[in-house]
């Protein structure tokens, strides 16, 4: 096999024989160039490497039409309108994201993070920017700790700024423009500046939101930004303007992510943190402007004869993902009717035993050893496949111990349940796609609101359990680290190299189960990506298979439970937004887009 260079894999695509899934996993390496343009292909992370010279049939860029889906029209039409002008799919991607921290605060901003995965269709090359927020350098494993030792109750924890992390999105997205972008810096910001100027009406999703959430009244500012004068939540169709954040806007469009993480705009946000009543956090100016947005492996593992390309640590979610589809590639799903008891209980024990996985050892990579590569074997993975029964549940699965992790998988920390989030999808006239969720991690973050935005509390995605049995839990608090995530931004393409899909959802901790659902859907059952992303939503974190309230597979609990699964309807609020290419009969492309119906968002073209 020849060598893999240091920044490029190339992965084979064999012919799928029938009745036998194609498993190829590949290890994770930065900045991936797909092998379409490689000159050989091989196999990394595997047992049985092969080269091949591909065969490659160049699309024309003007075959494919521009697209954007996002969370919220007006977020979506600010995208289309940066394509408009010639823009890219990275200037179309961040002006939307500016538009829906206005509009959407409840879910995402520039008060924290992100992650982005930037296809670049000429260059046949898959790059990942890290956004994700980092701990205070003065942060340590007793953060969440009461002075008994014992965890804080979660909104204890939340509320002020003991939970604020140091923002990345902007520092991460002025990355990507300078790598990507075609359009000024500053124009990317003039949709949401004229919108924050002009006034937005209020959804009925948000104003559900401010009127569900308490503790959003706690601190003065956004008490009088998201409640009337007389303490009422301001309901649906409210006009707001917020003339703060479109100043901010303005001195970040002059001055850069600069302007945000230096200077006037830091010292209000660490005097924010710092002096939040009753739960400061220890944020500091050198915290901000230290801050760094790294280009991280993007992680991508063939699944049958497509290769799906995500994120990597510090998110999970990528991982969950791909073990996922590694270990049902061993399972017949085409031949299974579409989340029928036979799909969900595969899918179901699939997570479970992916779940046990991402809570032993994903973290921080820059603090933790992550056996990325390990953990996406083929054998290994169809190890852990041959663990799944048929016709029982295991309910609760321990951590495997591939090759390469080590002699024991380290403890499971407490899983988390936090629900947030947005996601957005672009595809640019040239075929550059962008997958990208934004997130401030709850609703409304940590409730602390400073020069019109809303700061994060994503420290909470730390285990607040540093130790279990004196060893320490891959996710603890650390000073500098960035918190354990399931943000699961993906794309996938064709055994040709050619673009397939563009997927995300937001969702807390069911953010993989989302994108695996929406994943199989078009990949196995050949539906339409909007037909895949309306599919009920199912979920096992590695305990009760979880279904969504109110659809049918509630009659499937029955059946599941007679198999063992103990199940839970709950209200699954998924916000999955996809682009997808497919090649009809005469052989044109056709661009197709899909929102989820759960949400208010929108796919369009320009």
């Amino acid at each position: 096999m020849p060598a893999l260079s240091a920044r490029v894999v190339s992965v084979f695509f064999p012919r799928p024989v029938p009745g036998r899934p194609v498993a190829r996993a590949t290890s994770a390496l930065a900045g991936l160039t797909l092998a379409v343009l490689a000159a050989t292909a091989s196999v990394a992370g595997d047992t049985e490497g092969t080269t091949v010279r591909p065969a490659v049939s160049p699309v024309a860029s003007a075959e494919l039409a521009p697209m954007v889906a996002s969370a919220d029209p007006r977020a979506t039409e600010a995208g289309l309108a940066l394509l408009r002008q010639g823009g890219s799919a990275v200037d179309a991607a961040i002006a939307a994201a500016l538009v829906l921290s206005l509009v959407e605060p409840q879910s995402s901003g520039i008060g924290g993070g992100a992650f982005l995965v930037h296809v670049d269709r000429d260059a046949r090359r898959v790059t990942t920017y890290d956004g994700r927020e980092t701990a205070p350098k003065k942060a340590g494993p007793d953060l969440f700790l009461k002075s008994d030792g014992t965890p804080m109750a979660f909104l204890d924890a939340v509320v002020g700024g003991r939970s604020v992390g140091v923002p990345g999105f902007l520092r991460m997205a002025e990355n990507a423009h300078k790598a990507h972008g075609k359009r000024p810096w500053a124009d990317l910001f003039q949709p949401a500046i004229a919108l924050a100027d002009a006034g937005f009406d209020i959804s009925p999703r948000l104003a559900e939101a401010i009127a569900s959430d308490p503790a959003l009244a706690t601190y003065d500012t956004a008490r009088r930004y998201f409640y009337r004068p007389d303490g009422t939540p301001k309901p649906a169709g409210t006009r707001v303007a917020n003339p703060e954040f479109a100043a901010t806007l303005r001195a970040v469009a002059r001055g850069g992510a600069d302007a945000f993480y230096r200077g006037p705009i830091a010292r209000d946000i660490v005097t924010a943190v710092t002096g939040a009543a009753d739960n400061p956090g220890a944020m500091t100016l050198d915290d901000l402007a230290s801050y760094t947005a790294p280009e991280r492996d993007p992680l991508c593992r063939a699944y049958r004869v497509y290769l799906v390309c995500s994120m990597g640590p510090p998110t999970s979610g990528g991982l969950a993902v791909a073990q996922t589809l590694g270990i049902l590639e061993n399972f017949d799903l085409a031949s299974l009717a579409p989340l029928g008891p036979g799909a969900v209980h595969l899918m179901a024990e699939a997570m479970r035993l992916a779940y046990a996985d991402r809570d032993a050892y994903v973290g921080d990579p820059d603090f933790v050893a992550v056996p990325t590569a390990a953990l996406m074997r083929r054998d290994y993975l169809r190890d852990r496949a041959g663990l799944i029964d048929p016709a029982r549940a295991l309910f609760r699965a321990n951590p495997g111990a591939p090759k390469g992790a080590g002699l024991e998988p380290p403890p499971m920390a407490p899983a988390g349940h936090r629900l947030s989030t947005t996601h957005l999808s672009v595809l640019d006239a040239d075929g550059n796609a962008i997958s990208m969720t934004v997130t401030i991690e709850g609703p409304f973050g940590s409730r602390l609101m400073t020069r019109g935005f809303l700061l994060n509390n994503e420290l909470t995605d730390f285990s607040f359990v540093p130790d279990i049995g004196g060893t320490p839990v891959a996710n603890r608090v650390e000073g500098g680290k960035r918190p354990r995530s399931t943000m699961s931004p993906a794309v996938v393409f064709n055994g040709d190299g050619s673009l397939r899909l563009v997927i995300g959802s937001p969702g807390g901790p069911f953010i993989a189960p989302y994108v695996i659902k929406t994943l199989i859907g078009v990949l196995d059952w050949g539906l339409d990506v909007q037909s895949a992303i309306d599919l009920p939503n199912v979920a096992n974190r590695n305990g009760d298979t979880e279904i969504e309230d109110g659809t049918r597979l509630v009659d499937l609990a029955p059946t599941l439970e007679s198999l063992g699964h103990r199940v839970t309807p709950r209200r699954m609020r998924s916000g999955l937004h996809g682009i997808e290419i497919v090649t009809d009969d005469t052989g044109r492309r056709i661009v197709r887009g899909g929102a989820d119906p759960r949400g208010e968002g929108t796919a369009a073209r320009p």
